[in-house]
């Protein structure tokens, strides 16, 4: 696996910095925008400037480097994931209550129209 989605020599360190620290301000930086009503292509724009800050954290603390395409990419894909992941989430929760009279909750990241309405 070091390599392919990671440079530092154990994997702690990627799970540490863009898993557990960039993934919960991925998560919250989805779930702001969602609670702002923005539009989604919001969160990606912000989500990849939170890229490049996981980049700078990998090269200041761990010395790894920072203009890497590659691990950009890796770090990036994870943020994308976990941050839409919290923009699904909270917008499944306002739409399921703000307007429930309309929309009932078919998952955790989904809402579908009630069956009368």
């Amino acid at each position: 696996m070091q390599g392919i989605l990671y440079e530092e020599s154990t994997i702690w360190l990627f799970l540490l910095v863009t898993v557990v620290m960039g993934g919960w301000m991925a998560w919250m930086i989805g779930r702001g925008i969602a609670l702002g009503w923005k539009p989604y292509w919001q969160a990606v724009l912000s989500l990849l400037l939170l890229g490049v800050a996981v980049r700078f954290i990998h090269h200041a603390l761990f010395e790894g480097t920072f203009v890497s395409p590659h691990y950009y990419v890796v770090d990036t894909i994870v943020l994308l994931i976990i941050g839409s992941a919290g923009y699904r989430a909270t917008r499944a929760r306002q739409m399921t209550t703000q307007y429930r009279w309309l929309y009932e909750r078919s998952g955790p990241l989904t809402w579908r129209a009630k069956a009368g309405a």
